[in-house]
């Protein structure tokens, strides 16, 4: 039986290794961590959103331009069939009234349970606490408790993962090995660090709703969370790639009004009543919105209207990367062959978050990590099928 090697046991290692069991190979999947999973565990903390329901057009717009590689790794493993697979796993899911799809545990663990199970039946070995150390020659060297231990599989899978949230195992430390190969690791998906002044206090941990976030070409109709260490949130998340890249963040405080509308529901009587009130009562803005108008605002220009509409962020940067749900950089794609191959490494195949690629949040992450690897593991049967015909033929 050929033997397949997979490193890194999250989301697109274990689809990987799935996809290679299920043609025949005899897989081994080895992880540094003591248990496997880990960041996928933490996804499932609020709710794992697995993938979003919408037509394949919509699904693949959010990626932006990708390559060929990535493309059809998406269109072969899209929402309905992260969907169909998650289900003959015995997940029931639902989805929300914007199309995230989740499970109706919420959780990611019964999910994993049930997977690492199938897996098991299918005859996929674990190994866990066998850090990779890169290659002697052809051969795969870990350390582990017992010592250096050395592989030589006939096709290799890495799923190592980001450079986010190293205490779960995504370190980004598996660069070394790969020095021409990898492009500088940035947050993704991630907050931003607001020096607030006193008076934003009271409001740390309170969601600022119906409003719409704008960085670039980017707009979301989402929440952004106020905490004591700035900005964040899905709102936020949802534009940080072109904030990162030095796009101004304004918020829209009433979306759905024109300038014009704002400017005359502002030129209403005001009488004795406060800005603040005026504010409440011509606009029906809450108090958040009040706080973070006036927090950016001041000194108030004559026409507060456009200023409502277009409210500048004064921020200083993402936070650090750790922190971040994701991360762009990784192996570059222009490294890999379409079947996302090592170009200077036969026979070796990545997958998932170590990628230089980068998707929202709201199921594209995930769904993306399951597709490639997918996608890599496909290519790994592929290779050590004509592998072998190759040698049967000499």
């Amino acid at each position: 039986m050929t033997n397949a090697l997979v490193i890194g046991a999250g989301p697109a290692g274990l689809m990987a290794a799935e996809v290679m069991a299920g043609a025949g190979l005899d897989v081994t999947v080895a992880d540094a961590m003591p248990s496997v999973g880990r960041k996928f565990l933490m996804a499932g903390k609020s709710g794992l959103n697995l993938t979003k329901a919408e037509s394949m057009d919509r699904f693949l717009q959010a990626y932006g331009m990708v390559p060929r590689a990535l493309h059809d790794a998406l269109s072969n493993f899209g929402p309905d069939a992260v969907m169909a697979w998650a289900e003959a796993l015995g997940q029931p899911l639902f989805t929300g009234s914007t199309g995230r799809v989740f499970p109706k545990s919420m959780k990611a663990s019964p999910l994993l349970r049930a997977w690492l199970r199938r897996l098991g039946d299918r005859g996929v070995t674990l190994q866990t606490r066998w850090r990779w150390q890169g290659w002697d020659g052809n051969s795969v060297i870990f350390d582990t408790a017992e010592g250096v231990v050395r592989r030589d599989p006939a096709v290799t899978v890495l799923a190592l993962g980001g450079a986010s949230w190293a205490r779960l195992g995504s370190d980004g430390s598996w660069t070394q090995f790969l020095p021409d190969d990898v492009a500088p690791f940035a947050p993704a998906n991630m907050g931003f660090v607001v020096p607030w002044s006193s008076h934003m206090e009271r409001f740390f941990g309170t969601p600022l709703k119906s409003v719409s976030l704008r960085a670039g070409d980017l707009e979301n109709r989402g929440e952004a969370v106020i905490s004591a260490r700035g900005l964040e949130g899905g709102g936020i998340y949802a534009v940080s790639h072109a904030m990162r890249e030095g796009a101004e963040l304004t918020i829209d405080l009433r979306p759905d009004w024109s300038v014009d509308r704002v400017r005359t529901a502002l030129a209403k009587p005001r009488g004795k009543a406060s800005l603040s009130n005026h504010l409440r009562k011509v606009l029906k803005l809450d108090p958040v919105q009040i706080a973070i108008l006036s927090e950016f605002g001041r000194p108030f220009p004559g026409d507060l209207a456009p200023l409502i509409k277009a409210l500048p962020v004064k921020h200083a940067g993402p936070r650090p990367m750790d922190e971040a749900i994701s991360t762009a950089g990784g192996v570059r794609l222009n490294a890999l062959t379409d079947a996302l191959m090592l170009r200077d490494r036969p026979g070796v195949f990545c997958a998932g978050e170590m990628l230089d690629w980068e998707a929202p949040t709201g199921g594209y992450l995930i769904n993306g990590c399951l597709a490639t690897g997918r996608a890599a593991g496909m290519a790994a049967v592929d290779y050590a099928a004509k592998s072998i015909s190759a040698q049967s033929t000499r």
